[in-house]
């Protein structure tokens, strides 16, 4: 391993988390753009598959999700956030060949391997949070990928399957070493409702202490504002702090500066959004995907449901862009 980045990062580090349909190459830009690089330092891809990676037939088709647009690297480059490539998967040897490749590429940063994600049809494929049954074949994962790459390699996961077991578990991971366990506060089959339990993600960490270990832990769950994952790694003792669905009631999450945006400056945030996809994807995405982001930028002000409402109905950027037009007529009659 050439260089382990996550030791240089001043602690606390505040990572962004893998999201399915989510953080593309798209919604990653658009996120540093607004982000402080204090306040934001990794940045994670989409999962991807390695069985589909590994296959003639099926890496076109997955590919997608570790793309990198040329106008995000040069944003990485200016802000020095770090880039993590998410996989998942349930051999080992797809593993080392997928890491092979992408180390060899050299476009990102880390690598990051996925035993968290609770979807019902992932798990039955053996992959990703299934592995929590499997703690032999987890490590095989884990040193097949270690082995076959050169950057360093870290792990996402929870604190059980169907009941928490979180020292049991952790406890084989860390016998792995990677550099970074990232421990959302759920087990698999809560999905995500309930709440997430930070006392067994604190666990994670007197663990690791007790262990010796050099493994950063990073707790993961229910973290709504930055002040509020400021308070967790102190009450907790993380190393640092994923946010997943928090970044959905607020894109300038990871600018503490930024109290409150208007209505303005929200839609001219969703505007470049829906272009940079555009311009990226047309041919390759549907635009419905779109959709699931409008609302971040269309709440908390008046007439947003309506300009909500029309722009949910919107199925091309032209529509998006007459949408956006027509919320002048709504502002005019704002009390």
């Amino acid at each position: 391993m050439t260089n382990n980045f996550w030791h240089d990062i001043k602690k606390p580090v505040f990572t962004l988390a893998p999201m399915e349909d989510v953080t593309d190459t798209v919604f990653r830009e658009i996120v540093l753009g607004v982000s402080n690089p204090n306040n934001l330092h990794v940045l994670f891809s989409e999962f991807m598959s390695t069985d589909g990676f590994c296959h003639e037939v099926g890496r076109p088709k997955v590919r997608h999700r570790i793309f990198i647009n040329e106008t995000e690297k040069k944003l990485l480059k200016e802000t020095g956030i770090k880039l993590v490539a998410q996989i998942w998967g349930a051999n080992p040897e797809k593993f080392a060949e997928t890491a092979r490749i992408i180390s060899e590429e050299g476009e990102f940063d880390g690598i990051d391997i996925n035993m968290g994600c609770p979807v019902k049809k992932i798990v039955k494929q053996g992959g990703c949070s299934a592995l929590i049954a499997f703690p032999n074949l987890a490590k095989e994962i884990i040193y097949a990928t270690q082995e076959a790459s050169t950057v360093p390699v870290s792990v996402k996961t929870r604190i059980g399957l169907k009941n928490i077991i979180t020292e049991e578990w952790i406890s084989h991971l860390l016998e792995t070493k990677p550099t970074v366990i990232t421990v959302h506060g759920r087990i698999q089959k809560q999905q995500s409702e309930g709440e997430a339990n930070w006392d067994e993600v604190s666990k994670a960490v007197q663990l690791r202490d007790q262990m010796g270990s050099e493994t950063l832990i990073h707790g993961n769950g229910d973290v709504w504002s930055y002040e509020q994952g400021l308070d967790y790694v102190k009450k907790y003792g993380v190393d640092g702090i994923m946010v997943g669905r928090g970044i959905f009631q607020n894109p300038w999450f990871f600018n503490k500066t930024v109290m409150g945006k208007t209505p303005e400056e929200r839609l001219t945030l969703l505007w470049k959004h829906a272009k940079l996809f555009t311009d990226t994807w047309e041919k390759e995405k549907n635009f419905a995907i779109l959709k699931r982001f409008f609302k971040i930028y269309t709440s908390g002000f008046y007439g947003a449901a309506t300009i909500r409402a029309k722009l949910m109905e919107c199925n091309s950027l032209e529509d998006v862009r007459k949408a956006l037009a027509s919320f002048d007529e709504i502002s005019k009659n704002t009390p």
